[in-house]
């Protein structure tokens, strides 16, 4: 294991929005973000090794505990992270297994950025509602971190239309400054000396031609500037 291991943040895709509140009159919902036990893996394995990491669940008290361990080479030996998971609605065990792998994987370090995320209040329409129930498909179209703390989220529905919007801001992308200052040439001396001995502009640019040098502005301690100026 690498030292002071720092886990990715989060891609949008990688990201579900799930409603997690209906507000009165039915009109709007509050919706809350999650990360999927497939998105825990696959940064374990991209972190760790396919070999460098390790899960197993234990019943502690009556509940399901995860344990994650990852190998550490410095101190030849497994460190372990653990939490404990919740009934789903629908299956059970299969639930809780999932869910206490997924929130010890927030002890690892994966998704912890999702805490920072903003009050997501989304309002909706009469069609968007059965029997009081929210019937809508939510996605994270874009996400954006600064300090490893949301600072931008685009939230769309299943024809894309913005739904919900925070900030401005985006990862930031490394970029190569552009040259802002000419190439000079390389001159040879005898070029230069005759240079040096041209005392009209007119010489002095046919000369560029001849040779075809690209810039004399900034060459012969200014002698174009000098025969410019005459």
């Amino acid at each position: 294991m690498k030292k002071e291991v720092t886990m990715r943040l989060l891609r949008a895709d990688e990201i579900d929005c799930r409603v997690g509140q209906v507000f009165k009159k039915q009109e709007a919902v509050g919706c809350l973000l999650y990360k999927d036990a497939r998105v825990d893996m696959q940064i374990l394995d991209e972190e760790f090794g396919v070999n460098g990491w390790q899960r197993t669940h234990e019943v502690i008290d009556g509940q399901l505990y995860c344990n994650i361990d990852v190998w550490c080479n410095e101190k030849k030996c497994w460190v372990r992270k653990q939490d404990v998971g919740v009934e789903s609605m629908t299956e059970k065990e299969k639930g809780r297994a999932s869910d206490s792998f997924k929130r010890a994987g927030f002890n690892v370090g994966i998704g912890r950025e999702l805490y920072t995320a903003p009050f997501i209040y989304i309002k909706l329409s009469e069609y968007e509602f059965n029997n009081g129930k929210p019937r809508i498909n939510l996605r994270v179209k874009e996400i954006g971190y600064e300090n490893r703390k949301i600072n931008h989220l685009v939230i769309v529905d299943k024809d894309d239309n913005v739904r919900f919007s925070m900030g401005s801001g985006k990862p930031k992308k490394t970029t190569t400054k552009k040259a802002t200052t000419k190439p000079k040439d390389i001159i040879p001396d005898e070029v230069k000396k005759e240079i040096e001995g041209c005392m009209t502009l007119e010489g002095l640019k046919e000369i560029q031609e001849k040779y075809a040098i690209l810039d004399l502005s900034d060459l012969l301690n200014g002698r174009y500037k000098q025969l410019k100026n005459k």
